[in-house]
């Protein structure tokens, strides 16, 4: 019987946490490396899963793929807490709203027009509704962290190794192999290196001679305290996107990505909060709980980094500003191409070699 491959996984956010559930599944020997359980950027995620507007056919087709695998995750892990609550949407110009409707229907999304009747049916709480909305029911959300050490957990149990706090300083290589990681527990050998460390994976290949063409703006999400139920699913409005978690905090952001709060960001989640709160009715009780600012990985032409790196055996990366939609598929197509050695067609439009065209 073969030796299992020996994977070190360095990141134990939502894409760390799905590519070592998904080695571990197939029966990998696998060891996370990371700051802390959940990762840096994932508990400031808004953690929308979708297909949604502004992509290229091919993108969006990998991002419905994706969305199916966090149908077959749910089959998997049925506690993993996916719920596809559905968006309702008006934050663009009636002409693109007619865009995005024809567009994306025609690719198969399940988009539909609603009016202002519909979205207060749907959001009774909404103390302002639009004319006209879009209204996506098979968008979701999940709870990210919460999602993420579920998937530890699962490749836990398959013999996984986690190794909280041992952060990574280096790739170790000989010649342009790369053979394992530089830690503070020390060095750690593998056959192959995954690097998921978000905005940390740019410092980390650099150590081994590689690029990462990737931007880390920042993007600022408030958290309300837990209060009752007021919001049924997704709502993208101009200026404001919000949602009610599973404990019952809402979190807002000036978009799902949350953007840059400048140099007060307490000031800057104080005027969010207050847009947030005139959204809603009877919402004078509602009381800001803390804020988040995120660093989103974000490769420089907007699509993931995902894939073997061709430059360095033995190294592969994982990184994108949309980490929540496309942790199933990256997780299962990035483990089956480590542990077959043979490329994922679907991976092919994500290498980092597209850099070098």
């Amino acid at each position: 019987m073969a030796k299992p491959k020996n994977v070190v996984v360095v990141g134990a956010g939502i894409i760390g946490a799905s590519i070592a559930w998904h080695l571990a599944r197939q029966g990998a020997a696998v060891t996370v490396v990371a700051e802390k359980s959940g990762g840096v950027a994932t508990p400031a995620s808004f953690a929308w899963i979708n297909a949604s507007w502004g992509n290229p056919e091919f993108y969006f087709r990998f991002r419905r793929y994706a969305m199916e695998g966090w149908q077959r995750l749910a089959k998997e892990l049925p506690d993993i807490g996916v719920n596809w609550c559905g968006s309702i949407c008006w934050d663009m110009s009636l002409e693109d709203m007619e865009t995005y409707t024809t567009q994306y229907g025609r690719w198969g999304y399940g988009i539909r027009r609603i009016n202002g009747d519909d979205v207060a049916a749907q959001e009774p709480y909404l103390s302002q509704v639009p004319d006209i909305a879009l209204r996506i029911a098979e968008e979701g959300v999940v709870e990210p962290v919460a999602a993420a050490q579920r998937m530890l957990a699962g490749a836990q149990a398959r013999g996984a190794r986690l190794l909280y706090g041992a952060n990574a300083g280096a790739l170790l290589q000989e010649g342009n192999r790369i053979t394992g990681v530089a830690t503070t527990f020390g060095a750690m050998q593998a056959d192959h290196v995954v690097l998921a460390a978000g905005a940390g994976a740019a410092a980390l290949a650099k150590t081994a001679g590689v690029t990462l063409p990737i931007e880390t703006p920042p993007g600022l999400i408030v958290h309300s305290k837990p209060t009752e139920k007021r919001l049924n699913g997704l709502v993208l409005a101009p200026e404001l996107h919000m949602r009610q978690t599973a404990e019952g905090r809402i979190i807002a952001g000036a978009d799902f990505g949350g953007r840059d709060p400048g140099e007060d960001p307490q000031a800057a989640a104080d005027g969010l909060f207050t847009k947030l709160k005139t959204m809603l009715k009877g919402a004078d009780d509602l009381a800001l709980d803390f804020l988040t600012v995120g660093y989103r990985p974000t490769p420089k032409d907007g699509f993931p980094v995902i894939g073997k790196v061709e430059t360095h055996e033995g190294l592969s990366v994982a990184v994108t500003h949309s980490g929540v939609t496309l942790a199933p598929a990256i997780g299962l197509l990035l483990s089956k191409e480590i542990l077959s050695g043979k490329p994922e067609e679907r991976l092919a439009p994500f290498r980092l070699s597209r850099f070098a065209e």
